[in-house]
């Protein structure tokens, strides 16, 4: 039997899978993260030694609970969060802690970025937005020359774990896509890009598609984790990426959402296809000769976490079966999610999260099922993006953390009205896609079949109704609220 290793390095955990030739699941673990710190109003950041950290914790557990699994594998994928800025000096030290995708610090770079013009978004893929990682770097020059002075490599997050997995600097197109320095439609560095952020050209690694043969193992590594000296680790890709080739996304017009901290509302597509106007991330997929165009939303299931946290509810999917046990209908309470900003379609990394309605009557249920709503709204608005760009949303997959729960996959369902897919182990999503580029990298040829589907979810037509008048209170609520937010940027 011949075994094929994903590895997945969220924003809050490291995920990893062994899947065998029939794509069997046959171990996972998975492991937190340290939780991002914000040292500044709009900051995100995280130690890169903290995911390699993870990642080792999680291949100690592979390895002491299935040697012989491991002994097997022979290749491995890599998928991760993407955006982050790691820089690394001579030694290959992280420079200072990564800048994650959700850091709002750039803000004023990405705006002087987006007043040239839609010529570079278009190549690019997407508009500037202060947490692609171009921006971050004029950000870097203005506040922290001496740090950027120290650099001598830029890596993507898992990016750094294949250099301590293999040793070697490489990144692959998808998480190339979002640092706002490729040339989507060629799949290479943009040169123009280069020159106006002036970054010195050799910080960046070479580019590979997804499926590429990237290296072996280095010998201490295959040692450590009882696996193969010849086990090949493939070029993988960003996690959303990666999660659409895990269940099957590759063929043109075909989709899926994803709910995880983050959400996306994913297309392939067979062409490029950039919409920049629409805010519409129009980036490489982890195919070669595939495209992608996405609405990325910043606040996914982090946003039922921390409303949880605050209403001291330590077991969500308790909280979830309270609201479900009483649901008649939309919440009075609506609730703007942006609690770190907004991408698509607002572009506004000043946003942050609102409850509005609140009256001596209201209760927690009512709060949480307003969060659950507001992410859904979201969803919608990022629907409703790619369909004004001409790219058309129908049945969708559901993938990632939140699809674990079907009631919020029906408020997703009919808030958006998209029917959506559950699939068996669909939280697997992204970890399972890069075991599918491990099997590539292999030699073993392309998978891309879609796994089993254990429900399908269609929009509720009578709660579809009930959500219109309350999608656009909330888009009039944003409106409203969006010159205060810039307002109060400056506010801790």
């Amino acid at each position: 039997m011949t075994c094929y290793l994903g590895i997945d390095l969220g924003t809050s955990a490291v995920k990893a899978i062994i899947v065998d030739e029939r794509e069997a699941v046959l171990a996972s673990v998975s492991i937190p993260v340290p939780a991002p710190k914000h040292p500044m109003p709009h900051a995100s950041e995280q130690e890169p030694d903290s995911w390699w950290q993870a990642v080792e914790a999680v291949l100690d557990q592979l390895a002491a609970g299935h040697p012989d699994l491991m002994g097997r594998v022979r290749g491995i994928g890599l998928s991760g969060q993407m955006h982050g800025l790691c820089l690394l000096d001579a030694e290959d030290r992280p420079v200072r802690p990564a800048m994650l995708w959700n850091d709002g610090r750039a803000e004023a770079e990405a705006e002087a970025l987006q007043a040239e013009g839609e010529d570079l978004a278009r190549m690019l893929g997407v508009p500037a937005m202060a947490g692609l990682t171009a921006p971050k770097i004029l950000w870097l020059q203005k506040h922290e020359p001496e740090v950027l002075g120290r650099a001598r490599r830029l890596l993507l997050p898992k990016d750094y774990v294949r250099l301590h997995l293999t040793g070697n600097y490489v990144t692959d197109v998808t998480d190339a896509a979002g640092t706002w320095l490729l040339d989507e439609a060629q799949r290479g560095w943009s040169d123009a890009a280069i020159r106006r952020i002036g970054l010195d050209a050799a910080l960046l690694p070479p580019v590979v598609e997804s499926p590429a043969d990237t290296g072996t193992l280095r010998p201490e590594i295959a040692h450590r984790f009882r696996m193969s000296p010849g086990t090949v680790v493939a070029g993988g890709a960003g996690d959303t990426l990666a999660g659409g080739l895990g269940i099957g996304v590759v063929e043109n017009g075909s989709s899926f959402v994803a709910l995880g901290t983050s959400g996306q509302v994913f297309v392939a597509t067979d062409d490029y296809r950039p919409a920049p106007a629409q805010v519409v991330h129009s980036f490489c997929h982890c195919l070669p000769g595939r495209w992608s165009a996405m609405a990325a939303v910043l606040n996914g299931a982090s946003a039922l976490a921390t409303m949880a946290r605050l209403g001291a509810a330590s077991d969500i999917a308790a909280l979830l079966e309270e609201v479900e046990a009483g649901f008649t209908g939309p919440s009075p309470i609506l609730f703007l999610p942006y609690l770190t900003g907004e991408r698509s379609p607002h572009n506004d990394p000043w946003a942050r999260g609102v409850l509005f309605g609140l009256t001596p009557d209201s209760n927690r249920a009512a709060m949480i099922q307003a969060v659950l709503e507001g992410v859904a709204f979201s969803l919608a608005d990022g629907v409703a993006a790619l369909n004004s760009a001409g790219i058309s949303v129908g049945e969708a997959g559901f993938i990632g953390g939140g699809a674990r729960s079907r009631f919020w996959a029906r408020i997703i369902a009919s808030a958006t009205g998209l029917t959506l897919n559950r699939f068996a182990d669909g939280a697997h999503g992204a970890a399972f896609g890069a075991a599918r580029l491990g099997r590539m990298a292999a030699g073993d040829g392309l998978v891309s079949t879609q796994p089993a589907i254990v429900e399908t979810i269609a929009p509720d037509a009578d709660l579809r109704d009930a959500y219109q008048p309350r999608l656009e209170a909330y888009r009039s609520l944003y409106r409203t609220l969006k010159p205060e937010f810039r307002r109060e940027k400056g506010a801790v």
